[in-house]
């Protein structure tokens, strides 16, 4: 019997549902059948049900009518469409911190830069994703813009599974790097908003282009449904 209350416990399956979906644990096109949900995460079909719903809203999970749930089947126009969107508003992000982030948030950024340079490429995964969301965090504050932010975080939820590939892909760590000294040059020491701006979609476009390759090549079902769109 589940004693603590609802909502928590309805976070830690959506949280644990999502990173079985990243992690591809649960594969593009694969049903998901209730009770296997339950079982799998020892809680009640209620609880399945709403953490469905929200993954749904992230669009993870795509709810079929007579069907039930399935994980959501990208396409290589999905892809390229959310990339195109991340790129603008990434390229934003650049652009309002090299304008607004103080003198200590500037310097902030610098120092943490420093950091990805000595840690980013021989970390593990965990190191990889903790310093590239901290990166994230540093711009978003000093671009001190909530709507930015809430869009940011959104999308990034929904390509939660390319970010994963690229951690994993030392060759694209080592790159993304390199992308990165170029958004700091720009937004943190030069203070160019045009500069930021087009430093920050030119990382985001560049990782679109390997998102598309990986999930092809990952995921069988986004290839057949490539092949019989031709």
């Amino acid at each position: 019997m589940i004693t603590v209350p609802a909502a928590p416990v309805r976070q830690e399956v959506v949280r644990a549902l999502r990173n079985d979906i990243l992690q591809l644990e649960l594969a593009p096109g694969q049903r998901l059948v209730e009770p296997m949900l339950c079982e799998r995460y020892g809680v009640s079909r209620t609880v399945v049900r709403e953490a469905l719903r929200q993954l749904e809203s992230e669009g993870l999970i795509t709810l079929l009518p007579n069907r039930g749930a399935i994980v959501t089947v990208l396409t290589r126009c999905d892809i390229i469409a959310m990339y195109e969107v991340r790129a603008c508003l990434e390229g934003l992000m650049g652009e309002r911190f090299a304008v607004r982030a103080s003198a200590e948030e500037a310097t902030g950024l610098i120092e943490h830069l420093t950091r990805m340079e000595r840690d980013f490429v021989p970390g593990d995964l965990a190191t990889r994703a903790a310093l590239k969301n901290e990166f994230y965090e540093r711009m978003l504050t000093g671009a001190a813009n909530d709507v930015l932010r809430e869009s940011i975080e959104r999308i990034h939820l929904r390509i939660g599974m390319f970010r994963h590939f690229a951690f994993t892909d030392d060759e694209r760590v080592r790159l993304s790097l390199e992308e990165l000294v170029r958004i700091v040059d720009a937004a943190a020491r030069r203070r160019d908003p045009v500069a930021a701006r087009e430093a920050c979609a030119a990382h985001i476009t560049r990782a679109g282009e390997l998102a598309v390759a990986e999930y092809e090549a990952r995921t069988p079902v986004a290839t057949a449904h490539r092949s019989s769109a031709r």
